[in-house]
């Protein structure tokens, strides 16, 4: 059984964490729910509302979003069809078949789609589906809230009546007013309307004479407003019907109503049913405004918390615009215990809420902010002491209040207890107070229960040292400026800086040798020596880090170039089956040149088609059947990687254009007289010659092997003969 104590939750600011959950909840109901979120009791409920709430995140994250599921409170419908003989009002019903038709909605579509939401789809499945009161509504009461005509036959009758004595009293005051129009006994607005009836604005002098029931008159006394006898005939008349029309509408009514009254449960259950999905929908946006998850379970009772955000600080910080430092921290069999130490506004107390914060959250059945290579575990108990505990209403001090904390802790402390204590051992005489806090520490540790707590007690550094299941920690400052880093070192214990941070702080430097002087040399030593361990661990710190972003640096460039490679392996790829191609297809065309010149030469049809049918048997047993989807795709891609090589080539023509361009449009060099024995070579050619003589503006060129005449204009000069 899982109890976790008010006052721990007080510690925590757990409340704080309620009040952020209730403000996104889209219903009265739900917010006010949303405040009573508390610790489960049974791990079989939590790891349920876990689910839950996982699988409401998740649908943020695809294409399947949940229905909406507000809705208005129907509580004093509810208490109504509690009642017997009550009726419910047009506007109470409209809320019962809107809420019927959400919880319907949700019902149908989670069942839909319960591979996505297996716990939700569970957890909706005693819902019943029913159509029945959203029929029976419906039939009666029309969009715009109003009973319709047809709701009932006397209905029906008494409305068209109502319409007729309607026409009838504007027919009969239409007459009146006309009639004493004329006769100039009315005022020139002629008519008004009091009480919702037409009236005559009859002249005062004249009210004598028109008949009719006054119903007032004007401020200065100048107009009577009389309504005319005819007209009033049909009023009384209209009166009694319209009376008739309401006792049929609440007749009516009390049917609807105590055809719905045998589904009170369900109606319970509906809104039992949206509220609870209004606390898991704010629990969920909740979660994802901090990116928090659903951590693996251990299997043992083990916990690994890695780059975990305080919630309230996280969140107060993306605000502002500023940087949340995350933790990481892990308590298993072998370190149930860890004593941080170090200067004070280090983040210590922080670190220490954060592990009990994100605990109560999680054992509330909300995400937590941590990676998601985190593990969790359940404690039965979480026991804190944090922050300034003195009791004006108790008349107890700071160290009463906490030695009365520490025997709670005594007879609560176990192996399935997580215990957070803030400043541990303080509020008393320093030797006297840090031995008691060394022995309940020890009786703490004997018990097997896990705790994290902060102190500046050397007794407590000292005894985290010996024994074997527990480890000093610290919170990292900058050895140079003593600024907190904000971040939590595991195995060594920190240093408190007292004298550093009174020099930084201005304190002079005599008195702090004073200072110094005072307390035992082997303690200054030893803080010394932390300090300097310290310093040590911030630097290495630092180096790790740079040579973790030289690491990250590298491995993004090996992954950008490996990236690059696939993608030059792919285009290759690609234009080496185009080239294959090209190269087949040039084949082919020289064979059909081929044939073409031997049809040229023998004339021959027959052997002609004989060889073209050939040629042709020989491709197609090289093709492979492939459906015209293939075939579409296949060209697709071979048009794509075309239009590709041709841009690339149209774009080496260009440039190839621009330089012959250029060339021509440099003067051109003045060309040498070529001379016997001078050694030559084709402008467009490579093999060397030399001129043996020259005959009719041509030269004859030896080549060793052969000679040829070359136009003298088509020769370029390679070496001149030597003289």
């Amino acid at each position: 059984m899982i109890n976790i104590h008010e006052k721990t939750l007080q510690d925590l600011e757990f409340q704080t964490v309620l009040q952020q959950v209730s403000e996104l909840c889209v219903t009265p109901l739900g917010n006010e729910k949303a405040l009573q979120i508390s610790p489960f009791k049974t791990s079989e409920e939590l790891l349920n509302a876990l689910k839950l709430t996982n699988e409401y995140v998740s649908s943020f994250y695809n294409d399947n979003r949940l229905p909406n599921h507000g809705f208005d409170t129907i509580s004093k419908e509810i208490k109504l069809l509690n009642i017997e003989n009550t009726y419910l009002e047009v506007h109470g019903l409209k809320k019962i078949v809107a809420m019927s038709n959400t919880v319907n909605d949700i019902v149908i579509f989670l069942k839909k789609f319960q591979e996505y939401y297996p716990a939700l789809n569970t957890f909706s499945s005693h819902i019943e589906v029913t159509k029945a009161i959203i029929e029976k509504v419906d039939a009666i009461v029309d969009r715009f809230g109003d009973i319709k005509d047809n709701a009932s036959s006397l209905l029906f009758e008494l409305r068209q009546s109502i319409n007729k004595i309607k026409g009838k009293i504007n027919a009969s005051f239409a007459t009146a007013l006309n009639t004493y129009h004329g006769l100039e006994y009315l005022d020139d607005i002629r008519e008004s309307v009091v009480d919702n009836k037409r009236v005559l604005a009859v002249k005062a002098m004249y009210r004598r004479k028109v008949k009719g029931s006054i119903m007032g008159g004007s401020k200065t006394g100048s107009i009577v407003y009389i309504e005319p006898e005819t007209t009033l005939q049909y009023t009384r008349e209209l009166n009694n019907l319209e009376y008739e029309e309401q006792e049929e509408v609440i007749r009516i009514l009390k049917e609807v109503t105590n055809f719905i009254r045998p589904f009170l449960p369900l109606l319970k259950d509906y809104q039992e049913f949206l509220i609870a999905i209004d606390v898991i929908s704010a629990k969920a946006k909740y979660a994802k405004s901090m990116n928090a998850i659903l951590p693996e379970f251990s299997e043992d009772k083990s916990m690994y918390l890695r780059d975990a955000y305080h919630p309230l600080l996280y969140l107060n910080n993306l605000e502002k615009n500023e940087k949340t430092f995350p933790q990481t921290i892990e308590l298993k069999q072998d370190s149930r215990i860890i004593v941080i130490s170090g200067p004070n506004a280090g983040g210590k107390s922080i670190t220490l809420k954060t592990v009990g914060l994100l605990q109560v959250m999680l054992q509330s059945g909300m995400l937590i902010p941590v990676h998601e290579r985190s593990k969790v575990c359940l404690f039965d108990r979480i026991l804190s002491d944090i922050g300034d505990n003195q009791s004006i209403e108790n008349h107890l001090s700071t160290y009463s209040y906490r030695l009365k904390q520490m025997n709670y802790f005594l007879k609560k402390c176990n192996k399935n207890t997580l215990f957070l204590i803030d400043e541990f051992g303080t509020g008393s005489d320093p030797e006297l107070g840090g031995a008691l806090a060394e022995t309940f520490l020890e009786e703490f540790y004997h018990r097997e229960a896990f705790g994290i707590i902060t102190t500046h007690y050397s007794n407590l550094k000292i005894l985290a040292n010996e024994l074997p299941f527990m480890l000093n920690a610290n919170m990292l400052f900058d050895e140079r400026s003593l600024e907190p880093l904000f971040k939590l070192v595991i195995g060594q214990a920190g240093s408190s800086f007292t004298f550093e941070v009174a020099q930084k702080n201005g304190i002079p430097y005599s008195l702090i040798n004073r200072a110094k002087k005072k307390i035992e040399r082997s303690k200054v030593r030893f803080d010394a020596t932390i300090a300097k361990l310290q310093k040590e661990r911030s630097k290495l710190e630092k180096t790790g880090q740079s040579l973790k972003q030289n690491e990250k640096k590298k491995s993004e460039e090996a992954d950008k170039l490996e990236e690059i490679n696939a993608k030059v392996q792919k285009k290759l790829e690609s234009y080496q089956e185009l080239y294959d191609t090209n190269q087949r297809l040039i084949y082919l065309g020289q064979k059909v040149n081929d044939i073409a010149e031997k049809y040229f030469e023998n004339k021959q049809k027959k052997a002609l088609m004989s060889e073209l049918f050939k040629l042709v048997q020989i491709e197609n047993s090289k093709r492979k059947k492939v459906s015209a989807k293939a075939k579409k795709a296949i060209k697709a891609k071979e048009n794509q990687v075309k239009q590709e090589v041709e841009k690339k080539v149209e774009v080496i023509r260009k440039k190839k254009k621009e330089a012959k361009q250029k060339e021509k449009e440099k003067p051109a060099a003045p060309k040498p007289t070529l001379k016997v024995g001078d050694r030559v070579r084709m402008l467009d050619g490579r093999s060397v010659g030399s001129i043996d003589k020259f005959e009719k503006g041509k030269a004859i060129v030896n080549y060793g092997m052969f000679t040829t005449n070359v136009n003298i204009e088509l020769l370029e000069l390679v070496e001149a003969v030597k003289k």
